[in-house]
């Protein structure tokens, strides 16, 4: 059997960290079956700043009472997803810091309505690779939880 010390193990779920949107302490679930990572996002709107399309939008902080969080970040594009019952939508994509245990990178998130889901946030394949993780499905939570400023090695 092969192992690569390079990469970080990481459970199937696990404590993150979006500083550039302001959001700490958020419990995400690893979707290897999806290659973009997705945060629930609602009020979604779009903007124009400084001739760039933005949007703007609320994220959901907590698990068990939501606390509305207002966001906003520059549109990476627009990308069609199809979702597990094989519907598609179409859905802005955003970039920001992802923050994970001592590491930080850079990490496209749709934004999609996951009110119904025990998770706001999926981590999808991209992201694993980006962030040169692999992932053991008996475990969660193995990463300590993330810093709450920018970690070191951000990029």
């Amino acid at each position: 059997m092969k192992t690569f010390d390079q990469l970080a193990v990481i459970g199937l779920r696990e404590w993150i960290n979006l500083p550039d949107l302001g959001m700490i302490g958020l419990r995400a679930k690893i979707d290897t079956g999806a290659s973009t990572s997705t945060l629930h996002a609602s009020d979604i709107q779009p903007f124009e700043r400084d001739g760039a399309e933005w949007v703007r939008f609320t994220a959901h902080l907590g698990t068990l009472v939501q606390r509305p969080h207002r966001c906003e970040a520059p549109v990476v594009t627009i990308k069609t997803i199809k979702s597990s019952n094989g519907q598609a939508q179409s859905r802005y994509v955003i970039r920001c810091l992802l923050a994970m245990g001592d590491r930080g990178w850079p990490v496209e998130f749709t934004l999609a309505c996951r009110k119904h889901m025990r998770y706001r946030v999926l981590l999808g394949s991209k992201a694993l690779v980006d962030g040169q993780l692999v992932v053991n499905p008996a475990l969660t939570y193995v990463q300590d939880k993330p810093l709450l400023r920018k970690p070191s090695g951000a990029q």
